[in-house]
């Protein structure tokens, strides 16, 4: 189950995801509307758009990505996995426990 959410009083960060995944979490769970095992993600409605100015970046640190390199980065294109940062060479990605950093002078979406 997948639920879009949005702060009105400011930019949805990952603390407001995490505060409604917890109380969608318990109140489905004493609801027992959904019979089956089942999975909830919360995010913004902002994760699918494209990330582009400082403000952005740390809005959505934590928040899964896709970043998208031309040409290939360590013989790949497309890179997933939580935003940890940027700085003004990189962005580094968290995949799995593992840091990864991209040179921004490859990347043409994130």
């Amino acid at each position: 189950m997948r639920v879009d959410i949005r702060n009105p009083q400011q930019d949805t960060g990952l603390d407001d995801c995490e505060r409604m995944s917890r109380a969608l979490e318990a109140e489905l769970d004493v609801a027992e509307i959904i019979p089956d095992a089942y999975m909830l993600e919360v995010s913004s409605p902002g994760i699918s758009r494209e990330l582009v100015t400082d403000r952005e970046f740390i809005s959505f640190k934590g928040f899964p990505v896709v970043i998208s390199t031309s040409p290939p980065h360590n013989g790949q294109q497309e890179w997933i996995g939580h935003l940890i940062r940027r700085d003004e060479t990189t962005v580094y990605l968290n995949q799995k426990g593992r840091v990864i950093g991209i040179p921004r002078s490859l990347i043409t979406r994130v």
